[in-house]
């Protein structure tokens, strides 16, 4: 072997961590640039019911939490090289579509697209990562890939706002040079990891998954404009609890589930996963209201809009750092509990302060900086709680499972928000409808706060969340150090 080849062999690991890491800030960027830009696209193509621009962002949230799990798997049994590689190509592709829609109808459904691309290229790229370093270095590695996604949605804002005000395709677009060179270098530099040879997937379980998903959110977004007592929301009601019990019941039969339903007998494990369910069900709605008032009611540019919102994500490494110190102290418990009140606390000081006149300063600053103190010691803190509590061979399943269950919980959020708050037609409409989704979100966190109680002290310090790899870096998902060990 030559110098240089001995040269590029040492260096593969890093650029494994380079490429990956694009990869996963390709799903996590278009998350807040959408909301951003969600009031320009329904001026533009003509499309002013707030229940049909939620699937913009809803049909992306499904379809990436029905696959997550089945894909990951697939990739497992075949390549995971070739699964992150696909993913990407299929990012890129849908994104350019999504840039040339020209009807709602049309760009959710190249969202679908989108989130095909995601649900592949998530759990491949951190399944790459794992393989290319050694035990030793794996945690480090692990918790800079983290951090990737977490990092993108702290600049999404920024880079939101200049892209809508040239047009909001650019939103899209932006993505295909990061794609781009996360393809050359992958094909490059990505190692071959050999298949494991697992059963296969539950195809089946992936529908029944979706179609819950799809008929709960249908039935609460339209449940204002049909009527809550009417056949087809009973219906969709009905059909979401037969479609999940049916999901339940392949899962505990099948020999490779989408979700293993022998994780949930970990207390801490399924305490957790309910909890991310709640926490991320209150941040969808903030996310998807916070751009909503600032764009529809206070009538801000989307650049304005987007510095507008940047305080809440720019502290939530802040409080992930502060979680770690208090955490190994107090244990989970205290921490997730204060962090679910401190949210709840922001969209309570914002159905309070917040009036039709814009206030930023006494009305919205207060409460976005809440919400970074909320994730930052909350999010975290659940992840880290959840992967362990499980034992070493089941952490990337177990991180699949939590990751999958956000996903609902954003979709749910989304959905509910809009059966809450609906299209008011006049300013004091306006405001009535946000307050009474603020407090709706309130009452979520307070409710997370309380089940967070049940989590126990033992493994605490597993639990802890990693200090950002990086000075300036955004806040990224725990890694127990058990993360070492994982092949």
């Amino acid at each position: 072997m030559t110098a240089l080849s001995t040269a590029d062999e040492a260096r593969k690991p890093v650029w494994t961590l380079v490429v990956c890491s694009l990869g996963v800030i390709l799903s996590g960027l278009d998350l807040f640039v959408v909301n951003v830009a969600l009031p320009t696209i329904s001026v533009n193509l003509h499309a002013h019911n707030l229940s049909e621009l939620s699937w913009i962002l809803n049909a992306y949230a499904i379809v990436f939490a029905a696959l997550l799990v089945l894909a990951g798997r697939i990739a497992d049994r075949t390549s995971r090289k070739g699964g992150f590689l696909l993913g990407v190509a299929i990012f890129l592709v849908a994104s350019a579509a999504c840039a040339l829609a020209t009807s709602v109808p049309m760009l959710i459904g190249f969202r679908v697209l989108q989130a095909v691309g995601a649900a592949i290229l998530v759990p491949t790229s951190l399944g790459l990562v794992l393989a290319a370093y050694p035990p030793q270095r794996r945690a480090g590695a692990v918790r800079i890939w983290a951090t990737a996604t977490s990092v993108a949605v702290a600049i999404s804002p920024v880079i939101a706002g200049p892209l809508v005000l040239i047009s909001w395709r650019w939103v899209f677009l932006i993505n295909l040079p990061i794609g781009i060179v996360a393809l050359v270098l992958g094909v490059r530099w990505l190692p071959t990891v050999e298949s494991n040879h697992e059963p296969a997937p539950d195809w089946l379980g992936s529908v029944l998954l979706i179609v819950a998903i799809a008929a709960l959110a249908l039935a609460l977004v339209q449940g204002a404009s049909w009527g809550w007592s009417s056949g087809r929301v009973i219906g969709l009601f009905v059909a979401c609890l037969v479609t999940t019990a049916a999901f339940l019941w392949r899962s505990s039969v099948h020999r490779s589930p989408i979700l293993e339903i022998n994780l949930l007998r970990s207390r801490d494990f399924a305490v957790a996963t309910l909890l991310t369910l709640l926490i991320s069900a209150a941040l969808g709605a903030f996310l998807l209201s916070a751009v909503l008032w600032v764009q529809d009611v206070w009538h801000w540019s989307a650049l304005r809009a987007g510095l507008a919102i940047v305080p809440g994500p720019a502290l939530v490494p802040v409080w992930s750092i502060v979680a770690g110190k208090l955490i190994p102290r107090f244990g989970p418990a205290p921490v997730v509990i204060a962090g679910c009140l401190a949210f709840g606390a922001a969209l309570g000081w914002w159905a309070l302060a917040m009036t039709i006149h814009p206030n930023y300063i006494s009305g919205m600053l207060g409460g976005m900086a809440l919400t970074g103190a909320g994730i930052g010691l909350t999010v975290p803190t659940l992840f880290g709680v959840a992967v362990s509590s499980l034992p070493p061979q089941r952490f990337a399943t177990g991180a699949g499972a939590v990751n999958m269950i956000r996903q609902i919980g954003l979709t749910v959020g989304i959905a509910v928000l809009v059966a809450v708050v609906g299209t008011p037609s006049t300013n004091s409409g306006d405001l009535s409808a946000f307050r009474h989704g603020w407090l709706v979100v309130t009452a979520i966190s307070v409710a997370c706060a309380l089940t967070a109680v049940l989590l126990r002290r033992t493994g605490q310090k597993a639990a802890q969340p990693p200090k950002p790899a990086a000075a300036g870096a955004g806040a990224g998902s725990p890694v127990p150090q058990t993360a070492g060990e994982h092949g």
